[in-house]
């Protein structure tokens, strides 16, 4: 799980830094004319491409700012980086990246100790519905309209030139000449082509007979975005080169993954697990365990800074008590995906790669962070109440 976690942010890196995506980047720098829609807008698209992959949309909301910032005069630096940052706090773990709702649907990444409690939970249960995409359309329309009516005005913006940011231009570098075979192959899109050529062939031979979209988990989407990630930089050279730039920036979360399997082992050995499942029960009702949970995710998410691996803590028991109280299973892994995003407005672990794309620091993003949580928080709980109204107890399933 911790490699396959490591993968989506390194290809996500990846893929946003490749040529074909620069240039898209730079027709949609070009789209914005004025500073408070380019802030809005800037937002929209990070929220837009979160739902590829949460490690992609921080990657490229980040160079979208610094050429929008080039481009249209008196943007507030603070107020487009904030807006950069909207994807990874608002709808991401409702998209393709969820980290638990993709484990839920691979039970080969469900620990055994959980999959007695849960069974797998297939897509077509969490991100592939109608309450699923009605949390997405309302959080992100609320999100680009706080952007946009937050965002200060030209004349009182705080532009990047005046906070000594200068946003150069990437000199283009030219490929090296193949001296030996070796290179020739490394320097050439030959390999890249006949790997991706294999690797299309796997992803239809499974989706073909294993049911569409239901085949799709946490394995196979990692392993199409690395297909996809060698394709956009077309020779093993140029992918290498890029995976090398990714891994720095992720280096920290390599080392927090092992530790929450840690803490996973800890509950459930130590039957603290049936302790909490419990006391969600005694507090809460069918109607309002997931507001409870939602509460709980978030607060918990200041502690512990990750999608997947705070799922992992957090899953045994609040999974035990909707089995409990009959409450749907696939609604509790949705509560916490859409609550488990709130503490990344103030927390800033997760905005390390934009700050380092931008040259920001996390204190000139905090007021308009904060402002977007403040909104965010009741809005959240009350979509998590109503929508949970409408889903009926289906037992778990068992392979």
């Amino acid at each position: 799980f911790t490699m396959q976690m490591a993968f989506v942010i390194i290809t996500g890196y990846v893929v946003a830094v490749s040529k074909p995506i620069k240039k898209v980047l730079l027709m949609l720098a070009g789209v914005p004319k004025t500073p408070r829609f380019a802030i809005a807008y800037v937002g929209l698209v990070a929220m837009l491409s979160s739902l590829i992959c949460w490690g992609f949309s921080l990657v490229l909301a980040a160079f979208l700012s610094r050429e929008i910032s080039k481009r249209v005069k008196g943007v507030d630096y603070r107020a487009i980086g904030a807006a950069g940052y909207l994807g990874l706090c608002s709808i991401w773990a409702l998209g393709l990246s969820s980290s638990a709702a993709l484990m839920m649907a691979t039970k080969s990444s469900i620990p055994p100790a959980l999959y007695k409690i849960s069974g797998t939970i297939g897509l077509d249960q969490t991100l592939f519905n109608w309450q699923n995409l009605v949390m997405i359309l309302v959080l992100m329309g609320a999100s680009f309209w706080i952007a946009y009516a937050s965002a200060p005005t030209a004349e009182h913006a705080k532009t990047a030139e005046m906070a000594g940011l200068v946003y150069k231009d990437e000199e283009e570098e030219v490929e090296p000449k193949a001296s030996t075979p070796g290179e020739y192959l490394e320097y050439s899109p030959i390999l890249t082509i006949f790997m991706a050529l294999l690797g299309f062939g796997y992803l239809y031979t499974t989706f073909s007979t294993k049911g569409g979209l239901s085949a799709l988990d946490l394995n196979n989407y990692t392993f199409m975005l690395l297909i996809v990630g060698m394709l956009f930089h077309w020779t093993p050279h140029n992918f290498l080169k890029a995976c090398g730039k990714a891994i720095p920036m992720s280096a920290g979360v390599f080392i927090q993954f092992p530790l929450y399997a840690g803490i996973f082992g800890m509950l459930m050995g130590s039957g603290l697990n049936e302790i909490l499942a419990n006391f969600f029960v005694s507090i809460s009702t069918k109607e309002t365990l997931p507001v409870t949970v939602g509460i709980y995710s978030a607060l918990a998410g200041l502690l512990l800074p990750s999608g997947g691996g705070k799922w992992v803590v957090e899953a045994p028991y609040v999974l035990e008590a909707a089995n409990q109280l009959k409450c749907n299973l696939a609604w509790i892994v949705q509560v916490y995906n859409a609550a488990e995003a709130l503490p990344n407005f103030i927390n800033p672990f997760w905005m390390l790669p934009l700050l380092g794309v931008a040259g920001m620091k996390a204190r000139d993003l905090a007021g308009f962070a904060m402002l977007q949580f403040f909104f965010h928080v009741p809005l959240v709980l009350l979509l998590l109440y109503f929508l949970g109204l409408t889903h009926p107890y289906i037992p778990p399933i068992m392979q």
